[in-house]
């Protein structure tokens, strides 16, 4: 009495396959995308300038550098090969700062920017003011 079972993938299959798991990515990112955005949106609106402000690319950059120092033509900083990976890290923990959490928070948001975020949008941090400092 031998079983036997004999499956077989063709690759229209795997194809399919595949392409379901990069559907499911794909819609996981947007969905991410779009909660980071409103994030920005609502750190911009408590800062005092248009939420708008989020969705323009270079600007936003700008108006971002000008909430965390006084200062938006700073973000050309970030242009510098080497020195922007500094400027971005000194850049999330001055937004922690901003908004009255600590530096512990700051480089939390460095590692997890997607989860302390939202936490710093929609918490019940206040914008503190920018400080005007070297980067």
């Amino acid at each position: 009495m031998g079983y036997s079972y004999s499956y077989s993938y063709s690759d229209t299959d795997a194809a399919a396959a595949l392409g379901g798991a990069f559907v499911v990515v794909y819609i996981i990112a947007i969905i991410i995308g779009i909660i980071a955005l409103v994030a920005m949106w609502k750190l911009f609106s408590k800062a005092g300038k248009p939420g708008w402000v989020a969705i323009v690319p270079i600007y936003n950059a700008y108006v971002l550098f000008d909430i965390l120092y006084g200062k938006g033509i700073k973000f050309l900083l970030m242009l510098v090969p080497v020195l922007n990976v500094a400027v971005d890290v000194a850049m999330v923990i001055r937004l922690a700062q901003v908004y009255g959490k600590g530096v512990g928070f700051g480089i939390a948001m460095l590692f997890f920017p997607y989860i302390c975020m939202p936490m710093l949008a929609f918490g019940k941090s206040e914008y503190q003011g920018s400080i005007d400092a070297f980067i």
